[in-house]
């Protein structure tokens, strides 16, 4: 089923224009999101396919089906309740039957975990992201080689440093474990590569060291520890940073790098926005998601504040918020008993 079959057999039953520009941060260059709920026809919903979501290939246009909605709704899910609270300007169609559901009824303190939980994940994000731009990984992958080091006396040298001093090739070494002493190795010099040792690593793709069979009587030329955990952590690191890389928005990365603040801004604007939509439920016991510090949030996104600064300003919402749900008269959760005959009822009166 795609949006256009929603369209010419009339499921749609509410219609809202959604993201900045129901939220009255929308600039000359902001894309218009569409947002609505739907229900399946009759023979559809009672047979064995269930459609939960419809939206487009880039995810602007989404339709959530009648149950979904509510049952989103019930779990206090911030882009649902955002919808239902659209301003009336941006609803471009509302379904008789949507009149049932009444947004002061699924206003709960569950807000506090999911509107204040995602911020803080996203602030979570920006620390993460932060760190990526001031912290670039070469594309060149270091191989464990990096990770190993020669102990001298009370002290240590990089392997790569010991082998250049030796004018030995690490082809030319065999490695074997020394017991009881975790990630120990002897480590033997076969000079003429008669001996047949492995190397210490056998490629430069290689995620571990090699061990050698070593003639009896051989002696060792040195001890050597290779830093497995630190190899280990730097893998996911590599590995994560280039994954971002290829998935990153270049054009909000370069926005990013352009106001030299070195954060996600227009993430952190969203973030600040939850945190403040979250404090207004927990205090009015209502949502306006029509903001109105517009152009605060905006120099934000503007990468206007500085990064400590904003952090700071979120961290002491984040209290804020802690503190309200404290006192707080909205219930901890939406009444699931009512939301589900809230569905039944509107189910009933569309499939009469």
């Amino acid at each position: 089923m795609t949006i256009q079959d929603l369209k010419d057999n009339n499921l749609i039953l509410f219609e809202a224009i959604a993201g900045s520009k129901s939220f009255g941060l929308d600039t000359p260059t902001s894309d218009t999101d569409i947002k609505g709920v739907f229900y399946m026809a009759k023979e559809l919903f009672y047979g064995m396919e269930y459609i939960p979501q419809i939206s487009n290939e880039t995810n602007d246009v989404v339709y959530y089906e009648i149950g979904r909605y509510i049952e989103l709704l019930s779990k206090n899910n911030p882009n649902i309740l955002e919808l239902l609270a659209s301003p009336t300007d941006c609803i471009l169609y509302k379904h008789p039957v949507m009149e049932r559901i009444v947004l002061t009824d699924f206003l709960s303190k569950l807000c506090k975990d999911t509107f204040a939980g995602y911020a803080a994940t996203q602030i979570k994000k920006a620390r993460g992201l932060k760190k990526k731009i001031v912290n670039p990984l070469p594309k060149e992958r270091k191989s464990p080689l990096d990770f190993c080091y020669i102990l001298k006396g009370y002290n240590s040298i990089p392997l790569k440093k010991w082998l250049q001093e030796k004018g030995v090739a690490q082809e030319n070494c065999g490695l074997v474990n020394m017991p009881h002493s975790k990630d120990m190795y002897a480590l033997f010099i076969d000079t003429n590569g008669l001996l047949g040792y492995k190397g210490i690593i056998k490629s430069e793709d290689s995620n571990e060291v090699s061990l050698s069979s070593v003639p009896n009587g051989e002696t060792e030329s040195a001890y050597m520890y290779f830093n497995k955990d630190g190899y280990s952590n730097y893998c996911k690191e590599y590995r994560e940073y280039w994954d971002w890389v290829e998935k990153r928005n270049d054009n909000r990365y370069n926005t990013n790098m352009e106001h030299g603040k070195q954060y996600d801004s227009k993430n952190m604007m969203h973030t600040v926005r939850l945190l403040q939509s979250a404090l207004q439920i927990l205090s009015e016991g209502t949502l306006d998601i029509r903001v109105s510090n517009r152009e605060e949030l905006l120099a934000i996104k503007a990468g206007e504040w500085e990064y400590d600064a904003l952090l700071q300003f979120t961290e002491d919402h984040l209290a804020a918020i802690e503190q309200l749900a404290k006192t707080s008269t909205l219930p901890e959760k939406p009444d699931i008993k009512n939301a589900e005959k809230l569905l039944v009822e509107i189910r009933m009166a569309l499939y009469q």
